[in-house]
């Protein structure tokens, strides 16, 4: 069975995991990147608390050994269902099950300035630039004389109160208090303000009401700005524009308030939903077609009862699909009834500084906060990490960053041009 997985994140990677050395099985992995990466830590690499190497790993030399798993770069042009062919950036491949594990991407909602203006918060790449654009920024304002220049250089919105739009404004904040004033004197007499802005009533809207309100008065005592009930409508001429006719003058808007699945050529366009999420049924395997699946957060299905609207778009389920599917897959050889999918929900978390942090678990109704609730988050985040290396680096530079209340990867790396997947086949 020649299986093809188009992406390589918690969905695609756990699938592949799972039929390692299985018996008439064969998988290639397709992904336009050569390596793994983890989303809950990018905003660590966006903020120099991490490097890019802490949380990825090459999809060649986790495959290496692996007989029946084998990895291609490329991107998805257009699929074939009639021929059981892909259409890919650089040739083409053959199937027997095809499987999209695409995760999602960053959503702007149509605003178009927002989208060429703000700085996104989804792929590693986004992090880089993060990190350079807000680290020159500083070197910018450090020498301006111009004091409303300066300001809009120092000023962070982050739209988007969700874990990610919490956590990288915790650490702005950490970052303010203990690195900026010591590193930059020359902005030591200019007020810098962080903003943290969303549409919804209260922060982490999926959390409990306790981990909501924590998040709230944590952040606060941090100094971060937050800005409930307000949506971004526009970003233009360095102003961010609210739907209630307030407006921000920053050079920097970081953008976390929404995703969206990607739609791909040659699939039926009754098999897209929400979100141009895929449809599936009990067993991942996408409306009006035979053979072709989708797990994680490019799929939304509404056969499991405990989620009769889908399921939220997060690293568990993904997890958890891609398991189930490989397991599927594995009975279908065998001639053994199918699993349908149920997400066990493990609970949810969120770091929001040093030693701060809120934790929901489902069963038993628990929360915690504050230094035990931080411990948790940091053991689920490193035992999630892909190999021990990661692991150990990324521990490595938590307990610097801990004790120092400070890192020394602040360095702005430019590369010389951006070298397209296409450009290889060349």
């Amino acid at each position: 069975m020649e299986i093809v997985i188009i992406g390589g994140g918690f969905a695609g990677l756990n699938l592949a995991k799972e039929l390692l050395n299985q018996d008439g099985v064969r998988v290639t992995l397709v992904d336009k990147n050569n390596y793994n990466f983890f989303p809950p830590l990018i905003y660590q690499v966006a903020t120099a608390y991490l490097e890019p190497s802490s949380i990825s790993y090459p999809f060649r030399k986790f495959f290496a050994g692996k007989k029946n798993l084998q990895f291609r770069l490329g991107e998805l042009i257009e699929v074939i269902p009639s021929e059981n062919k892909i259409i890919l950036s650089n040739g083409e491949l053959s199937y027997d099950k095809l499987v999209f594990a695409t995760g999602a991407e960053t959503s702007y909602f149509g605003m178009e300035n927002v989208k060429k203006n703000a700085i996104p918060m989804k792929t590693l790449n986004d992090a880089i630039v993060m990190r350079n654009t807000l680290l020159k920024n500083l070197e910018k304002a450090a020498i301006t004389k111009d004091i409303r220049k300066r300001r809009k250089l120092l000023t962070i919105v982050v739209a988007g109160g969700g874990p990610t739009g919490v956590e990288i404004s915790g650490m702005f904040a950490e970052m303010r208090r203990n690195i900026f004033l010591k590193e930059y004197p020359e902005l030591a007499t200019t007020a810098s303000n962080i903003y943290l802005v969303d549409g919804a009533p209260a922060l982490l809207t999926p959390m409990s009401k306790q981990s909501q309100d924590d998040t709230y008065k944590a952040l606060t005592d941090l100094g971060v700005v937050v800005k409930l009930n307000n949506n971004v409508v526009d970003y233009v001429d360095d102003t961010v524009h609210f739907a209630n006719g307030e407006t921000i003058q920053t050079k920097n808007l970081i953008w976390a308030a929404g995703v969206t699945a990607r739609e791909f050529t040659g699939l039926p366009a009754e098999s897209y939903g929400r979100g141009k999420r895929l449809k599936t049924d009990a067993y991942n395997k996408i409306e009006g077609t035979a053979n072709i699946y989708a797990i994680g957060d490019t799929c939304i299905q509404f056969n499991d009862e405990a989620f009769p609207h889908g399921h939220p778009q997060v690293a568990q389920v993904a997890i958890q699909q891609g398991i189930n599917l490989a397991k599927n897959f594995k009975n279908a050889i065998k001639e053994k009834p199918l699993t349908p999918f149920k997400y066990l929900d493990k609970g949810s978390m969120a770091i929001i500084g040093k030693a701060k942090a809120v934790v929901d678990l489902p069963k038993p109704k628990l929360h915690f906060k504050g230094f035990f609730a931080w411990i948790i988050w940091l053991f689920i985040h490193l035992i999630s990490l892909i190999t021990y290396r990661n692991r150990i680096k990324t521990f490595y530079n938590w307990m610097i960053a801990y004790f120092s209340k400070d890192n020394s990867l602040r360095m702005i790396i430019r590369p010389d041009k951006k070298v397209k997947v296409e450009d290889l086949a060349k």
